[in-house]
């Protein structure tokens, strides 16, 4: 069972679009059935910024986010490959990023401003401080947190007509 807490921010500087959520999940599968509800709501287009320490959750995260985008592959760790993509549900793409092992973003950084503007692919990224320049300002961060060795407390910022459907 999920444990929700929610918290709505509404900074001026924002004109009222960002909503914080606090999300604690007790196990890995929590983390994946929240993941999933959340890749059944988007549509395309959305960055994700996913932050947090080496076995965090991150990709656990991902391979959720993918079954609710309906991805039958196996989705692994872009950790050395920098970057996998997905075939979706309705014609949309996951590309998944991860600047782990980067220390300067390169003509990645070029890639990634493309990827986020094709409306029809979902964009998740991990390790996303290399590339903050271009990342968009409506994007979804979630910050992974672990108070324990198997609960993790997601901190949640984003677009509020998202969320809210959460």
């Amino acid at each position: 069972m999920l444990t929700l807490y929610c918290k709505v921010l509404t900074p001026k500087a924002l004109d009222g679009i960002l909503q914080v959520m606090i999300i604690e999940v007790k196990n890995e599968i929590e983390t994946r059935q929240f993941a999933e509800k959340l890749g059944g709501l988007l549509r395309g287009g959305e960055t994700i910024e996913l932050i947090g320490d080496v076995g965090a959750g991150k990709t656990t995260f991902v391979k959720g986010l993918a079954l609710g985008l309906s991805i039958d592959e196996d989705v692994q760790s872009p950790s050395f490959t920098i970057s996998r993509v997905y075939d979706a549900r309705d014609n949309l793409h996951l590309a998944h990023y991860d600047f782990y092992r980067l220390n300067d973003a390169g003509i990645m950084q070029d890639e990634l401003a493309e990827t986020m503007q094709d409306p029809e692919t979902i964009t998740v990224i991990e390790w996303a401080d290399i590339v903050e320049g271009v990342l968009s300002k409506d994007r979804i961060t979630i910050v992974f947190e672990s108070p324990t060795e198997t609960t993790r407390t997601l901190n949640i910022t984003g677009n509020k007509e998202v969320l809210e459907k959460l």
